[in-house]
């Protein structure tokens, strides 16, 4: 089996694996900085710099799902999220779902699906 990991700085995680052309991949803000808006920003900014890594991009995302400790939150993050996904031909199926992200600092994780775009 030719799996590629890409090895999170968290110890017992991945931030990205390949396998058969596709990449599994998690979005976060390492910075946790202070609100949503910011934190969407730095995750999708992070998930960019996964994407690359692996020879993927935006264009080639087929499933998110954007996990928020509160929904409340969900029209700001919605606001940065439509300015970064561009047109819509790169929207992916998404989904929110509003969770416990394990402490009060982090407000939004990502994860995704993209097939490989690039070599």
């Amino acid at each position: 089996m030719n799996i590629k990991r890409i090895i999170s700085s968290t110890r017992g995680r991945s931030d990205a694996v390949v396998y058969n052309g596709m990449a599994f991949l998690v979005a976060y803000d390492p910075d946790a900085a202070d609100g949503v808006q910011a934190q969407t920003r730095n995750s999708l900014s992070f998930l960019d710099t996964k994407l690359s890594e692996v020879g993927s991009g935006k264009q080639a995302l087929l499933q998110v799902t954007v996990f928020l400790s509160d929904m409340s939150m969900k029209p700001d993050m919605d606001e940065v999220w439509c300015d970064w996904i561009g047109p819509e031909e790169n929207w992916p199926q998404r989904a929110c779902v509003g969770a416990d992200l394990g402490d009060k600092a982090t407000l939004i994780e990502i994860t995704a699906i993209a097939a490989q775009s690039k070599s």
